[in-house]
C-alpha cells in the first residue's frame, strides 16, 4: 500500500523532528491513524492549507509547511526579480505551533533569497492583509487554523494586494506546492544565518501604529462616541486569541472607555480551556461573557475567534438577557446605521455598493435599496469580495461601502482586503452606542428591522465527514443533489436551480449562464423567494446547508425553517 511505503520513508528519515517521531512511535500500532496521516497530502487549496498538527504528509507539520513555502518561493521567483526583492510578511495566532511553522516559512523563504517580515508576537488576520500593503510585499503567510479546533492549525497565502489569492492566481500556486514531491529535503537557511543575511526582519509596533492610524476612518460619526463612548458598556472576549491587543488599543482611541474583558478568556491559549470550540458562530462561546455581561449590566457582548477575522455580538432584550445575533443579523444592523449615518451627514457615495457572499441574507441588499446603495453577490470567500473592491478602484465604477459573508465576516473601509474583526468591533460598538443614545437596544433595532422589512431568518447546518470515507460521501452526496435536483422543500416549490459549478441557472423560462467564476455550490430559489443552498467546505471536512427564509411574520418563518431543516436531513440520508 502506497501510504505505507511513505509512513516507513519518514520512519527511516534520521533528522526527522524528534516530536514528530515520538507521535509516530506513538501511533505505531494504530493503522487507521497512520493511514489517515499518510495516505493523501495535506490539500492546498485556494484558500491555503489547514489539518491536525501531526507527523505525516495529510498533517500539519514542519515539512508540510515548507513544502507550501517551497510552492510560494517558486511561484514568487516566476513573478521576477522585483516580486522577490519585495519580500513576504508573516504573522502568526495563538495556536499550537504558530510561531514555529512562521519561522520555519521565513527560513525556507530565505534559502530563496526573499526576505521575511516576520512579526514580534501574535497578531490578527486582518493586521497580516494590512501589512502586505503596508509593507508593499509580494505576498503573505498567515499561520492559522481560524475557529478549528485546538488540535488544527493552518496556512494561508495572500497575494500583493493584501487579499487572498483570486482563483488563477491561486491555481498556479497550488500547482507549484504539488510540483514539490520530496517534502524531507527541502533546503532552509539557519535563523542566525538568515538575520545575517538581511533576509529575516522582525516587525510589530511600527506596523501596529499605522494600522491603528487606518482604524481611525472606521468611525462614521465622532461627536456620538463622544457623547456615548464612556456610557456604552462593552463586555469583550477575543476567546484566548489574538483580539485583545489590537482591539483594546483601537476601541481606545475611537473614545470606547467602558470596556470589560471576560478575564479568563482574554490571554492567549492554544487550548482554548474554557470553550468547547473558539467559535463566535457558537452561542456557548458566549457562556462566560453572558454570565459577566448579567453582573455588569453591559449593553453588548462582543466575541472575536482567535485570529480576530470574525466578530460575534450578544445583544441584550428588553427582558435583561442576552441574545446572540447570527452574522447575517449582525451584518444588517451594521449597514442600517452605517448607511443612515452617512446619509444624515450627506457622506454617502453616488453609485455606493454592498458586497454579499451568494449564500448571505437578502436583507442587507433590501436594506441597501431603501438608502440607493446597490448591492452585489459574489462567490463564497473574502476574496472575491477583494476582487470586487480592487475592480472597482480601477474602474472608477461604485465606492465600496460594506461586505460581508453570513459566516460572521466583514470589511467597513478597504486598507485592510480581507473580513476584519477589529473594524467591526469599531462599528458594532458606534451602533450599539446610536441605539442607545435613541433610547432602543440593538435587539429592539433588529426588530425594527423585520417590522420595516419583514422577517428574514438564517441557518447553517454543517456536516462533518471525517476521513477518506467522509470526503467520499461529501462528494456522493453533491453528485447526486446535482444529478437530481429537489422539486421542493417544506412544501413550497423550487422555482429556480442555481448550480455555480457548471455555471448555470435553469428556471421555468430556461437556462442561462451564472457570471461567476465555477464554484463547488448549489442553490434552490423557492417560489417565496426563500433558498437553500449546499456547499462543501474549503478548508475542513465538512458539507454545509444554508437556509433563508422569509415571510411576513416570525411565526412563519420559524415553521418554514422546521420543515426546511427536515427536508434537508432527508436528503442526506437518502444518499
Amino acid at each position: 500500500m502506497e501510504w505505507k511505503d511513505t509512513y516507513e520513508t519518514w520512519l527511516k528519515q534520521t533528522d526527522l523532528d524528534s516530536d514528530l517521531r515520538k507521535d509516530l512511535e506513538r501511533n505505531e500500532h494504530n493503522e487507521a491513524v497512520l493511514e489517515d496521516a499518510f495516505y493523501t497530502s495535506l490539500e492546498f487549496g485556494t484558500a491555503g492549507m489547514r489539518g491536525i498538527i501531526g507527523a505525516g504528509t495529510n498533517r500539519m507539520n514542519y515539512y508540510t509547511v515548507r513544502q507550501a513555502t517551497e510552492g510560494l518561493a517558486l511561484f514568487i521567483e516566476n513573478e521576477g526579480e522585483a516580486a522577490v526583492k519585495r519580500g513576504v510578511a508573516i504573522a502568526y495566532d495563538s495556536r499550537h505551533m504558530s510561531k514555529e511553522f512562521a519561522t520555519e516559512a521565513a527560513l525556507t523563504l530565505a534559502a530563496h533569497g526573499i526576505k521575511a517580515y516576520v512579526f514580534e508576537a501574535l497578531r490578527a488576520t486582518p493586521e497580516l492583509s494590512f501589512a502586505v500593503r503596508h509593507l508593499k510585499a509580494a505576498a503573505g503567510i498567515m499561520i492559522t487554523a481560524s475557529h478549528n479546533p485546538p488540535e488544527y492549525n493552518g496556512y494561508k497565502v495572500y497575494g500583493d494586494d493584501g487579499a487572498q489569492m483570486p482563483p488563477e492566481d491561486a491555481d498556479a500556486l497550488t500547482e507549484y506546492v504539488r510540483s514539490v514531491k520530496d517534502i524531507l529535503s527541502i533546503d532552509t537557511l539557519t535563523e542566525k544565518e538568515a538575520k545575517e543575511k538581511g533576509l529575516l526582519k522582525i516587525v510589530g509596533k511600527d506596523v501596529d501604529r499605522v494600522y491603528l492610524e487606518y482604524l481611525k476612518t472606521v468611525t462614521i460619526d465622532q461627536d456620538l462616541v463622544d457623547r456615548q463612548g464612556r456610557k456604552l458598556k462593552i463586555i469583550f472576549t477575543p476567546l484566548h486569541g489574538t483580539g485583545k491587543m489590537i482591539g483594546e488599543k483601537a476601541l481606545k482611541q475611537a473614545g470606547f472607555k467602558n470596556v470589560s474583558f471576560v478575564d479568563k478568556q482574554a490571554e492567549a491559549d492554544p487550548d482554548f480551556s474554557t470553550v468547547k470550540s473558539p467559535n463566535p458562530e457558537d452561542p456557548k462561546a458566549f457562556e462566560m461573557a453572558i454570565e459577566q455581561g448579567k453582573k455588569e449590566d453591559a449593553d453588548i457582548l462582543i466575541a472575536t475567534d482567535p485570529d480576530a477575522d470574525r466578530l460575534g455580538l450578544a445583544v441584550k432584550t428588553s427582558a435583561g438577557h442576552y441574545e446572540v445575533l447570527s452574522g447575517n443579523q449582525i451584518a444588517s444592523l451594521m449597514l442600517e446605521y452605517m448607511l443612515k449615518a452617512h446619509t444624515k451627514k450627506g457622506t454617502l457615495p453616488a453609485k455606493s455598493v454592498i458586497l454579499k457572499s451568494i449564500v448571505s441574507s437578502e436583507l442587507p441588499a433590501v436594506i441597501a435599496d431603501k438608502y440607493g446603495a446597490e448591492s452585489m453577490n459574489v462567490l463564497t470567500g473574502f476574496k472575491f469580495i477583494a476582487q470586487k473592491i480592487k475592480e472597482f478602484e480601477e474602474t472608477h465604477s461604485h465606492t465600496f461601502m460594506f461586505g460581508f459573508e453570513e459566516s460572521y465576516g466583514y470589511l467597513v473601509q478597504p486598507f485592510v482586503r480581507d473580513k476584519d474583526a477589529i473594524q467591526a468591533l469599531l462599528m458594532v460598538a458606534e451602533m450599539a452606542a446610536h441605539h442607545k443614545e435613541e433610547g432602543n437596544t440593538c435587539f429592539d433595532a433588529l426588530h425594527d428591522l423585520y417590522h420595516q422589512f419583514g422577517h428574514f431568518k438564517e441557518k447553517t447546518i454543517s456536516i462533518t465527514m471525517e476521513g477518506m470515507e467522509g470526503a467520499q460521501k461529501i462528494t456522493q452526496l453533491m453528485t447526486a443533489l446535482r444529478e437530481q435536483a429537489p422539486e421542493e422543500f417544506g412544501d413550497i416549490k423550487v422555482s429556480m436551480v442555481e448550480d455555480y459549478k457548471n455555471q448555470t441557472r435553469a428556471t421555468r423560462q430556461g437556462v442561462e449562464t451564472i457570471e461567476l467564476p465555477p464554484a463547488n455550490v448549489l442553490k434552490y430559489t423557492l417560489a417565496d423567494s426563500s433558498w437553500i443552498a449546499a456547499r462543501p467546505s474549503g478548508t475542513e471536512p465538512k458539507i454545509k446547508f444554508y437556509i433563508s427564509v422569509q415571510d411576513d411574520s416570525g411565526v412563519a418563518v420559524e415553521e418554514k425553517m422546521e420543515a426546511f431543516e427536515a427536508d434537508i436531513q432527508k436528503l442526506i440520508d437518502q444518499n
